[in-house]
């Protein structure tokens, strides 16, 4: 298996605190100023959005009042949802940075949702943290993890109004596919950077190369999970486990799967009590793939979801 792993990163000092102290508001204020706006969320993904409303009903859901700018957060709906149905969440963008899971979400909703219109009521929320996707950044403008806050009084606006837009729907969703990448920069930045924030060490793990999914520990649904494994595959590479049976860091379950406790870490993927749900994992540095086939591979694996529920 190829190795994709910066030397030591974790036990390396990072640029902003002191070691073994955490971060202080001042030290976020620090990592802060050091964010810049790379890439617009209007034109990249809201005019993406727009483009759709013809087919959904787009609804603003909240907004984002940051230092950088306003965001607003939308939802893309089923028009005449009928009740009757089962309703199908997708979520991307948790972590801004991850673009295919954003991208993946869009081209669904462009090319795909539309063929499962009549089976299904669709509830999609492309890009949950669009300042994190304007910055391609994890965190969110005050240094925490969306993707670790989705619980009550969340710390996080992006979670927060995500849970309290999906909640306010007051429906029973059967399914929940929330799309993600891990990155290199996972290990280059990421991790230092919250081992620094939080003042602990950070185990060093190889990044894989290549797709994988992370299941709920509590629904772990493992005929689902290989479902979309199959049909991923068709599309692009599937991770291979490490020497120690594991995928950042985490025992394999299954060929292309490891499960983590998606309620007790927080995760988007435990927003729902969807007894089908899954966390996507997308690696788009792999020499094997381009921008393209990443946002397909999303795609098949909301297809391949999708298809498995439906046949149950």
């Amino acid at each position: 298996m190829t190795q994709h792993i910066d030397s030591n990163p974790h036990n390396s000092e990072y640029h902003i605190g002191t070691p073994g102290q955490k971060w202080q508001p001042k030290h976020v204020a620090m990592w802060l100023a050091e964010q810049t706006i790379k890439r617009s969320y209007v034109q990249q993904v809201v005019n993406k959005i727009d483009a759709l409303s013809e087919r959904f009903e787009v609804i603003e859901y909240g907004q984002l009042n940051y230092t950088q700018g306003q965001y607003p957060l939308y939802a893309l709906i089923k028009k005449s949802a009928d009740d009757n149905k089962p309703w199908v969440l997708v979520t991307g963008g948790v972590h801004g940075y991850e673009t295919s899971g954003v991208q993946g979400a869009l081209r669904f909703a462009e090319t795909e949702a539309e063929r499962y219109s009549q089976q299904v009521n669709l509830v999609i929320l492309p890009c949950i943290s669009p300042w994190g996707y304007e910055t391609i950044n994890r965190w969110n403008e005050s240094a925490i993890d969306p993707n670790r806050s989705f619980y009550s009084d969340s710390p996080a606006p992006e979670s927060e109004q995500a849970m309290a837009f999906v909640h306010q729907l007051g429906q029973v969703f059967l399914l929940h596919i929330d799309l993600h990448e891990t990155t290199d920069s996972d290990n280059s930045e990421f991790r230092p950077a919250l081992a620094a924030r939080d003042a602990i060490v950070q185990k060093t793990w190889n990044i894989p190369d290549g797709f994988y999914l992370v299941a709920d520990s509590d629904r772990p649904e493992p005929q689902l999970q290989k479902a979309i494994i199959d049909e991923v595959a068709k599309v692009t590479h599937i991770a291979l486990a490490d020497e120690q049976n594991k995928l950042i860091g985490v025992d394999l379950e299954q060929f292309g799967v490891i499960n983590y406790a998606a309620k007790k870490l927080g995760l988007c993927m435990g927003l729902t009590n969807a007894p089908y749900v899954t966390t996507t994992e997308v690696y788009p540095d792999s020499p094997k793939v381009d921008d393209e086939n990443c946002i397909l591979a999303q795609v098949a694996a909301i297809t391949g979801a999708l298809d498995y529920v439906l046949s149950r």
